[in-house]
């Protein structure tokens, strides 16, 4: 293993309880199967790969927290602080895919492993990694939507729309957080260079349409029938 365990995770817990808190990531920590612990009706996952797992999971918060903490700076702070999130990012890459090489069937491990991916900029193999997390788990909210982050990002529009309809069946919550990334990500595309107007405001209409249904047949849905009835 590229350096001790023990070491990472709490190098990197220390980092992450020192930083302010953000957004929880995809997939949080496992627990590690105690010894001599009945098994359920589900294989249990390989104790290293987990280990190295939730060391990935320690990373990729402080990480994050790095990422978020660079949108308020300027200059060089900001490239500094841009490129230590960088760095972590790419960290936790390597645990995610060690943890997928000693375990495939760990699917929190392929979903941040796209994440972090993604993160990096290497979006087609961010969708590489999301679609194994979904063959293990094809209602995995998670994976889900960033999935349709990484198509937003290579502006394959009709496939991340798909991804909103997937999560709009799947996990309603989280289908209107990845509706509010697509609006987020149609302001950043305006006035860039090359930037197809027209496609975007095709896609902004259809964020309208998409919301008005939503809101719509909320009261349908269990969540919106106990709302109403509070």
């Amino acid at each position: 293993m590229r350096r001790s365990i023990q070491a990472l995770i709490a190098g990197s817990l220390l980092a992450v309880l020192a930083a302010p808190a953000v957004w929880s990531v995809p997939s949080d920590s496992l627990p590690a199967p105690a010894p001599g612990a009945a098994q359920g009706p589900a294989p249990a996952h390989d104790p290293a790969a987990l280990a190295v797992y939730n060391a990935g999971v320690a990373l990729l918060k402080h990480a994050d927290q790095l990422d978020a903490a660079a949108a308020g700076e300027t200059g060089n702070v900001r490239a500094q602080t841009e490129g230590s999130a960088q760095a972590a990012y790419g960290e936790a890459r390597a645990n995610f895919q060690e943890a997928t090489e000693r375990d495939p069937s760990l699917a929190e491990a392929w979903n941040n492993l796209g994440y972090a991916r993604r993160k990096l900029g290497d979006y087609e193999a961010a969708l590489a990694a999301y679609a194994r997390a979904l063959a293990l788990r094809p209602d995995f909210p998670e994976a889900l939507e960033y999935r349709g982050e990484a198509y937003l990002r290579l502006h394959r529009l009709e496939e991340a729309k798909q991804a909103y309809l997937d999560l709009f069946v799947t996990d309603r919550a989280v289908a209107r957080h990845f509706l509010s990334s697509i609006e987020d990500w149609i302001a950043a595309q305006r006035g860039t260079p090359g930037a197809d107007a027209a496609a975007l405001a095709a896609l902004e209409q259809w964020v309208r349409e998409r919301s008005q249904i939503d809101g719509q047949t909320t009261a349908l849905t269990r969540e919106g029938t106990a709302a109403s009835w509070r």
